[in-house]
């Protein structure tokens, strides 16, 4: 056997030499028990993105037209702040962000149900330090939604 196919090639990973190979991965979601398409099932990382965009795009327009009083210097870090607080005020009460909301995604608890008040402010402040969703299992879920117990689904 060529060790190229056993390691994959820097294009393809070794996730698609060991599919090449026979191992079967399943679907994301399908460990925690969730549907491959549609409602429910895990969200896209597209979305997910565009989602995170929006969230920052909104706090920092916030953030610049009442708290940094107009200053471009500030305004990042009171961005920050701000995508904090919302993140954990809207997650922790309704599920989503607003632009979760827009792209139709929506956060439950491993179990199934709301996400606790306590999961969601540990949730945010592991997403505002940025390294934790850097790093991904193979759901896609980053680790701020591991050590959260979170779902990203579909709505």
């Amino acid at each position: 056997m060529d060790n190229r196919q056993a390691i994959g090639s820097w294009l393809s990973g070794p996730r698609a030499a060991a599919e090449e190979m026979g191992v079967d991965f399943g679907y994301r979601g399908e460990q925690l028990g969730l549907p491959e398409q549609g409602p429910g099932a895990i969200a896209p990382l597209g979305r997910r993105f565009g989602a995170i965009f929006i969230d920052w795009s909104v706090s920092a327009l916030i953030a610049y037209g009442l708290l940094a009083h107009r200053s471009l210097h500030l305004t990042n870090n009171w961005a920050l702040v701000v995508f904090l607080v919302m993140s954990i005020l809207t997650v922790g009460t309704v599920g989503f962000t607003p632009g979760k909301r827009i792209l139709r995604l929506r956060l439950i608890a491993e179990g199934g149900g709301r996400l606790s008040f306590p999961r969601s402010l540990l949730r945010s402040v592991l997403l505002c330090l940025a390294v934790p969703a850097l790093v991904w299992d193979r759901d896609g879920r980053g680790l701020h939604d591991r050590l959260a117990r979170a779902i990203q689904v579909r709505i």
